[in-house]
């Protein structure tokens, strides 16, 4: 689990970043701190893999906190979330590390994109101790097309995607059938059984036969937690 330190003085947009994190799998709230001095007790104390940090505080800034870190090369990233637009703040932000820089006000899914390509990169590096140009460029710079939307095969649709997408994640990362997310979504079995083998060619769900009371072979489908937040670049 990836641990969060949620450093954000407005108490409405703590407790609405801290909801935003919960319905993300694989991470956990490290903790929440409304000004720097006490996120530097937390930092003292807690693992903390990843902060979600705003600009304007009352005392020290967030970017003070940022230089903080840095200094202390405390093995941490950042992403700002803050309503700081202007170009110094956050030319500041990025030369000093900053991974992603979100302006307030931002919309969820914006905020999903961010944490889960972070969650991708952050696995990604975990498990290569050494890689090629073209997976560096590919898998950790986004120098590809995957920058932008990918295409999906003719005959399916992001709109249709987007319901199963909902269906499956609504399982609460239980086991499901076809015949499941056919009932959950109105959707015909052979129609959600094409959108249910795209995602498992992605890797993004994975698939296990197991038999009935009868005998009878079913697929059984479940998220692949590592490889989930790939579904974005359909969306």
């Amino acid at each position: 689990m990836i641990s969060v330190l949620i450093v954000e003085d407005d108490p409405m947009v703590a407790e609405f970043n801290k909801q935003f994190l919960q319905e993300l799998n694989g991470f956990k709230i490290g903790g929440v701190a409304n000004q720097v001095d006490e996120a530097i007790e937390i930092i003292k104390s807690e693992r903390i893999d990843l902060v979600l940090l705003d600009v304007f505080m009352p005392g020290k800034s967030g970017l003070d906190f940022l230089s903080y870190i840095r200094e202390l090369n405390e093995n941490m990233d950042v992403i700002l979330i803050t309503a700081a637009s202007d170009m110094e703040h956050i030319q500041t932000a990025l030369r000093l590390g900053a991974v992603d820089y979100i302006i307030k006000p931002f919309k969820f899914e914006r905020f999903k994109e961010s944490l889960m390509n972070y969650a991708q990169k952050k696995e990604f590096m975990k498990e290569q101790t050494k890689v090629s140009q073209s997976f560096l460029d590919e898998q950790i710079l986004n120098r590809d097309q995957k920058a932008a939307r990918a295409e999906l095969p003719k005959g399916l649709t992001k709109e249709t995607l987007k319901i199963v997408w909902d269906a499956i994640e609504a399982q609460l990362e239980q086991e499901f059938t076809t015949d499941i997310i056919a009932d959950e979504t109105k959707i015909s079995r052979v129609s959600v059984r094409k959108y249910l083998n795209f995602l498992n060619e992605q890797d993004i769900i994975k698939v296990r036969l197991t038999y009935g009371s009868i005998g009878r072979p079913v697929n059984v489908y479940y998220i692949n937690t590592k490889r989930a937040g790939w579904i974005e670049q359909f969306l």
